[in-house]
């Protein structure tokens, strides 16, 4: 019969615990495999967000700036001011050009006036003329029919032929004054055009300068957080040179790159569980909003071109992105270009 010593010895506590263990692996192991038949899940993910590139305008020197790496910024906030004196003093020029424009345009309109009563005394006369020249025809048919009964003389009936003849070259002279009257009208009528033209044009170089004066004050365009700040005061500003970057703090959301072959499981509203790396605890989840119609790689600089006879066959990405529910209990921790593990339940 064995003694108690020797049963301890046969009692092996390694044994146990490699089946503790096996026993842990198989439950975890089984566990994961289950959940990855319920869930089609990627870590080819990352939080993305809208980057907007602040950009000058107009070339100047740096005024002042109100930034540094990394400040936090509000839409509408005063970041960058350019040296304005120059635009200033371009601005009083325009100014002092609409002033010029408009007395053209007062002086054109009182030209305009002027022509406009021209042309009604010269109307008037004709008609005062016409009334002449019907007077001196009558008397002269009825001086004709008094000279041939004898009861006028010849010199006469010459001064009232004479009469008559010179009120008909005074009214063609009257009908003349009206053409060049009409014609001095038209003139006038053009050149209070010109001057109104002229007076939109100045008007609209005045509103440039405005604006570009404007343009020396860079102001957020977005709430949010700058990236490096690439300027600094006294420095000298290109037209259309970027200055920096805000990050838009105001909107998050997730681009996961799910395999071709998992897309069947995948549609638009599909509630998805999101594993940012730096904060595994947190349970953040989302939706499905949209599917990408193209492949990752047809947006690649030089995309594949299968046709060259060297293919070879790769499992394709196709991108999808998803909305952060409840963004704003996490905006605070999350950053765009973290990693991102992604579960879309099937």
């Amino acid at each position: 019969m064995e003694s108690p010593e020797q049963d301890k010895k046969k009692f092996n506590p390694l044994f146990v615990i490699a089946i503790v263990v096996i026993a842990i692996a198989a439950f975890l192991g089984i566990k994961n495999l289950i959940h990855n038949l319920r869930y089609e899940i990627t870590d080819n993910a990352q939080i993305e967000a809208a980057g907007i590139p602040v950009i000058s305008r107009i070339s100047g020197y740096v005024d002042s700036l109100s930034i540094t790496d990394f400040s936090q910024v509000k839409e509408g906030m005063p970041l960058v001011s350019i040296d304005s004196r120059e635009f200033i003093l371009a601005e009083q020029q325009a100014e002092a050009d609409v002033q010029s424009a408009e007395a053209e345009l007062l002086n054109a309109n009182a030209g305009k006036k002027n022509a406009e009563a021209a042309l009604q005394v010269a109307q008037t006369n004709k008609e005062l003329q016409k009334i002449k020249t019907d007077k001196a025809i009558a008397d002269y048919n009825r001086d004709k029919a008094l000279f041939n009964d004898g009861s006028i003389t010849q010199k006469q009936i010459d001064d009232s032929r004479i009469n008559m003849e010179a009120m008909l070259k005074s009214l063609d002279v009257t009908s003349d004054q009206i053409k060049v009257a009409m014609a001095q009208q038209e003139t006038a009528v053009s050149m209070v055009k010109r001057a109104e033209a002229l007076k939109e044009t100045r008007k609209a170089m005045l509103d440039q300068a405005k604006l570009r004066l404007s343009y020396c004050s860079i102001s957020a365009p977005a709430t949010g957080k700058i990236g490096k700040c690439n300027i600094n005061i006294g420095q000298f500003l290109q037209a259309g040179q970027t200055l920096f970057t805000i990050v838009n703090s105001e909107k998050f959301w997730v681009v996961a790159n799910f395999k071709e072959t998992q897309l069947k499981s995948l549609k638009e509203g599909g509630e998805a569980n999101l594993i940012v790396d730096g904060f595994p605890d947190q349970k953040i989840t989302g939706r499905i909003a949209s599917l990408s119609e193209a492949t990752g790689s047809r947006f690649a600089l030089l995309p594949p071109d299968n046709a060259t006879g060297n293919f070879v066959k790769v499992t394709q990405r196709v991108p999808v992105k998803i909305a952060i529910e409840n963004f704003s209990e996490y905006k605070n921790m999350l950053r765009a270009g973290m990693s991102v593990t992604v579960e879309v339940k099937k």
